[in-house]
């Protein structure tokens, strides 16, 4: 195939940035969206210019760190899927492809396609610790009762790999579906309720003071999630904040 790339191009967040157009010849339909970029940054080398950088990590959609803005969609037009796994089958040849970093004030951009996404760790970092007794003989985790759906519904909030796709599909770049989602994994089992009203206090908070904004239910976050998080969970979440502060 042969493509004409748009893609954005910025030094580091001092500078300002401009997208930049790329033709690349002798694409495969078969390649990954990443192992397209490299294939485009080999032959950026090869003509002594300077490649295009993006993020990445485990290319398996585990980590989330290929976050990507593809023709105006996060992670590009598959569903359920994270950038690492979108194939260029999905295009056909002479396509035009835009691509950007997330954006977000929370997101300043480090480099071209990166962006620094640490807010997310400070958030997970607000919501401690939880409370496990290993004085004497510890109970094994597994013969603490939990109901299936309980179960369930944590392990699906769990999956969420915080790569950010609500936050950039997000008109108000809200983090209430990431932050829901952190939040229900552990309010939903035993092991986490002894802090769940000082969690949901701490990571809100947190979250209020990281720039991001408010969630308006749009759903947008939902239909962009690459793992399919609901957002049942930012009801939950309300929730958990309302009955914090009650208490408190």
């Amino acid at each position: 195939m042969k493509l004409n790339l748009k893609i954005w191009r910025q030094k580091n967040n001092k500078t300002k940035g401009k997208i930049q157009d790329y033709i690349l010849d002798g694409v495969e339909e078969d390649m990954s969206f990443l192992e397209m970029l490299d294939f485009l940054n080999n032959k950026l080398l090869n003509e002594g210019g300077e490649p295009v950088a993006f993020d990445h990590d485990c290319r398996e959609g585990i980590c989330g760190s290929c976050s990507l803005f593809i023709n105006g969609v996060a992670h590009g037009p598959e569903r359920g899927t994270t950038t690492c796994q979108l194939h260029m089958r999905k295009f056909k040849d002479g396509d035009t492809i835009f691509i950007e970093p997330f954006r977000s004030r929370a997101f300043p951009v480090i480099k071209d396609l990166i962006v620094d996404r640490s807010s997310f760790d400070r958030i997970q970092q607000a919501g401690a610790y939880v409370s496990v007794n290993t004085s004497g003989n510890t109970q094994d985790a597994n013969a603490i009762p939990v109901s299936k759906e309980d179960a369930d519904e944590a392990f699906n909030s769990a999956t969420c790999i915080g790569c950010g796709a609500c936050v950039a599909s997000c008109k108000n770049s809200s983090a209430m579906l990431f932050t829901a989602a952190k939040i229900s994994q552990y309010s939903l089992l035993p092991q986490g309720k002894v802090e769940r009203k000082q969690r949901a206090l701490n990571m809100v908070k947190q979250m209020d003071l990281e720039g991001f904004g408010a969630c308006t239910n749009t759903g947008a976050c939902e239909a962009q999630c690459p793992k399919e998080i609901s957002i049942k969970n930012i009801a939950r979440m309300n929730r958990e904040y309302l009955m914090a502060n009650i208490k408190k």
